[in-house]
């Protein structure tokens, strides 16, 4: 079966150590929520998982293998959606996700692909408004599209609710659970409810390490 795992990952930031001692191991057809307040490290795990940051120790493996042995090859079996919505602003929807497409396949292939990925969020009707004329909703879902328009097996999703109404919201967990259901796994931070059946959850909190009085406030991670 196949397995993405991290073994006693640390990771620093800003000369911070966020957390350490952290472990965790999914296979196919699994989800992991993550879970802990602003501050514990939920989004600077995704990016160690995506290859983004390095961890400070620890190591993250495929099937047992260290992910650093072939680094492209791991970037090339995930997507990461991050808190910052990649939309090109002067291209269309379809532009924007003719880009991903194109990673992955070509022709009239990439063009289906396009067109399945703007079916599953319901923005057909977006399809030829240019980025800056999308509305915040309207960038995640187009955002989100791209992870349909490219399949790749692992997401990585940060806060994937956040500006979505609750129609989107049922649309984007209707996909992950047929995502899961073809053996694809699912990482995700949140703060709302998310309908996910039988998922792990793992909770930063646990292995994060304290902020000292000058660190705290608002600080996002």
């Amino acid at each position: 079966m196949t397995t993405f795992s991290g073994q006693d990952l640390s990771c620093i930031r800003g000369e911070r150590l966020v957390f350490q001692g952290l472990n965790f191991s999914i296979d196919a057809g699994d989800a992991l929520v993550l879970i802990g307040p602003n501050g514990s490290g939920k989004s600077t795990l995704l990016r160690v998982m995506a290859g983004l940051l390095k961890p400070a120790t620890g190591h993250l493996a495929w099937n047992g293998e260290p992910v650093n042995d072939d680094p492209e090859e791991h970037r090339g079996r995930l997507h990461y959606v991050g808190h910052h919505d990649a939309i090109k602003p002067v291209l269309t929807v379809t532009e924007n996700l003719t880009f991903w497409a194109g990673l992955h396949a070509s022709g009239d292939g990439a063009a289906l692909a396009v067109e399945n990925a703007l079916d599953i969020l319901s923005i057909p009707h977006l399809a030829e408004i240019p980025g800056r004329f999308l509305s915040a909703g309207q960038k995640r879902r187009a955002n989100l599209a791209r992870i349909f328009a490219a399949p790749a097996p692992v997401w990585l999703l940060d806060e994937p609710t956040t500006a979505l109404d609750k129609a989107s919201i049922a649309r984007l967990e209707d996909a992950i659970a047929e995502h899961r259901a073809g053996g694809g796994m699912v990482v995700l931070s949140t703060h709302m409810d998310v309908a996910l059946e039988t998922p792990k959850v793992l909770d930063l909190a646990e292995f994060a390490v304290p902020l000292t009085p000058y660190e705290a406030g608002d600080l996002m991670l």
